[in-house]
């Protein structure tokens, strides 16, 4: 989902394209979703952040080209944060959405022909994720439906919310913007899998890249330091 303007974040950008290390979030969010887990990944789009869309766009277009995926960082003295190409899904596709709010523009995406549950959705204000965390969220739904499948439920699984205490949260620096429906002690990432129930589970991670929601430039400063520290950059 990257179809926001950002306004809380008072940048000259849109917010996908605000950088963090160096790189636009947008892009450091694709290479989290360069996994084989992922089947296809979907850019979710809106009238909200055209920038973000002739981006996304130009990515596309050199997906021909294998040379421009690889993550590779020129050698430079006194320069790690260096950028380098990202490395994308095989398979991505930009979704245009009407950028009516995350809700309706989700609905839009599930709308369209060829697209089914369970669906991942990432937001792309979550600039540490990286392939790992990507694949303990799927692995986590896939134990989820498994055990569907062991009480003979047909239907698949239910959604699943992933959530970071708002401890977690506060004290590494980061705003508290969403809580869980009933649990406020918890704060919705951004992350989660769409299943073909109508039931809801929550998942709690204490994981703190998911905790790096990008909303405010309070964030962005709080996203930097915590980037230090673990020593993500965006290339594995």
């Amino acid at each position: 989902m990257c179809g926001g303007e950002g306004s809380r974040l008072e940048a000259t950008v849109e917010k996908p394209l605000f950088e963090i290390g160096g790189r636009p979030m947008i892009d450091r969010v694709l290479n989290a979703l360069a996994t084989d887990t992922l089947e296809t990944v979907y850019a979710a789009v809106s009238p909200n952040a055209p920038e973000t869309r002739s981006h996304l766009e130009r990515m596309v277009a050199e997906t021909s080209d294998s040379s421009a995926h690889r993550c590779e960082r020129p050698v430079i003295p006194d320069s790690p944060d260096t950028p380098g190409s990202p490395d994308l899904p095989d398979s991505l596709e930009i979704v245009d959405t009407p950028g009516s709010g995350y809700v309706t523009d989700l609905q839009s995406v599930l709308e369209r022909p060829g697209v089914s549950t369970p669906l991942l959705t990432v937001t792309a204000d979550l600039p540490l994720l990286e392939s790992p965390v990507i694949e303990r969220i799927v692995d986590r739904y896939r134990a989820v439906a498994a055990g569907n499948t062991v009480k003979n439920d047909s239907s698949g699984g239910p959604s699943v919310t992933v959530c970071v205490p708002t401890s977690v949260k506060r004290r590494l620096g980061f705003s508290v913007e969403t809580v869980a429906h009933d649990q406020p002690h918890l704060a919705a990432t951004g992350a989660n899998v769409v299943g073909s129930e109508h039931r809801t589970m929550t998942h709690t991670s204490y994981d703190p890249r998911l905790a790096s929601n990008v909303n405010r430039r309070t964030d962005a400063r709080a996203t930097e330091r915590l980037r230090s520290a673990l020593g993500v950059d965006g290339c594995e």
